[in-house]
């Protein structure tokens, strides 16, 4: 399950976007690798199935999502990123209830 360290925003103007998709956000692991992709989508839009290539994750997400899942990359610490039962998760590891943000 690797932690990401670093990611990347992409946001696709026009009615169709860009190969079916609104938004991308790449995700870094260790040494700059790309570790996944979580693609939005806008209603009506086709959703792909999530995958695992290559030991990159290709995860598909509304795109009413997209600012609570930027929250989470900004706010969260440690993140990691997973594919199970043919799904992608974006996860933080657990916390004490109550912890402030640092």
């Amino acid at each position: 399950m690797p932690e990401v360290t670093d990611y990347h925003v992409l946001v696709y103007g026009s009615p169709a976007g860009y190969q079916t998709n609104r938004a991308q956000i790449a995700l870094y692991g260790e040494n700059g690798k790309t570790v996944a992709y979580i693609r939005f989508n806008d209603p009506g839009m086709f959703f792909e199935a999530d995958s695992d290539s290559g030991g990159i994750i290709k995860m598909h997400l509304p795109s009413e999502m997209l600012a609570n899942v930027l929250d989470v990359l900004r706010n969260e610490k440690p993140i990691n990123i997973y594919f199970a039962q043919n799904r992608g998760f974006l996860s933080t590891s657990k916390e004490p209830i109550g912890e402030e943000e640092g």
